[in-house]
């Protein structure tokens, strides 16, 4: 049989997937964005929005009020428009995932990560801790990671957060304190549009961001 013959239905295979996937990610990103749209300005009123290609999408408040002094919020979605970067990436357990970056008014005291290993942020913050000679321990089923002789001021820490933390999701493929900036950065799935109140929601993490700048 002639190569050339597969060559054409290889073609439109591999266009169709590539259509259909950058459809689905807009889709379901921009649903996403409109459901922010009615919590976002609880943190600041001016958010600048663009695509990073079609399977990322930045949001920036740069003036926030309260304990939030900027946030960058990304919309990490699966590569759903390239068929072999999609089976890779489900391999490696990369979901769609929504990350927040943000500066606080009175920063954390002490440098910790909260990861899954088995998500594909989780591994990565994992990797570099390990790197920088961090320990680790269990914690509530992920890998706490911390300077070494700072485990139990970590654990402290997550502990006075792990109330505050779960309002705004149970659940967390990276949980990150520096007291350079970003001072907070958290990796999770996205919510449900159904399910959760976009208000609650981005109150949750104000009342995060001021929990973690009390002292007391």
């Amino acid at each position: 049989m002639d190569p050339k013959i597969l060559l054409v239905p290889a073609v439109v295979l591999i266009l169709g997937w590539f259509g259909v996937g950058i459809i689905y990610n807009l889709r379901h990103g921009e649903a996403i964005l409109r459901w922010m749209q009615n919590g976002l300005p609880r943190v600041g009123q001016k958010t600048t929005l663009r695509w990073l290609g079609s399977s990322v999408a930045q949001l920036v408040i740069a003036r926030a009020r309260g304990p939030i002094r900027s946030l960058e919020t990304l919309l990490v979605l699966a590569p759903r428009d390239v068929p072999w970067l999609w089976l890779l990436s489900s391999l490696q357990g990369r979901r769609d995932t929504l990350i927040f970056r943000a500066q606080l008014g009175i920063p954390p005291l002490m440098d910790l990560e909260l990861v899954d290993p088995v998500s594909w942020t989780g591994r990565s913050a994992l990797k570099q801790a390990v790197e920088k000679g961090w320990v680790s321990q269990p914690y509530h089923n992920l890998q706490l990671l911390a300077a070494p002789g700072q485990l139990q001021l970590a654990q402290e820490t997550l502990d006075r957060l792990d109330a505050t933390a779960r309002e705004l999701s149970p659940e967390y493929h990276r949980f990150s304190l520096r007291r350079d900036s970003p001072h907070l950065e958290l990796h999770l799935g996205f919510p449900n549009p159904r399910q959760t109140d976009p208000a609650q929601f981005f109150d949750a993490l104000i009342s995060l961001a001021r929990a973690i700048g009390e002292r007391g």
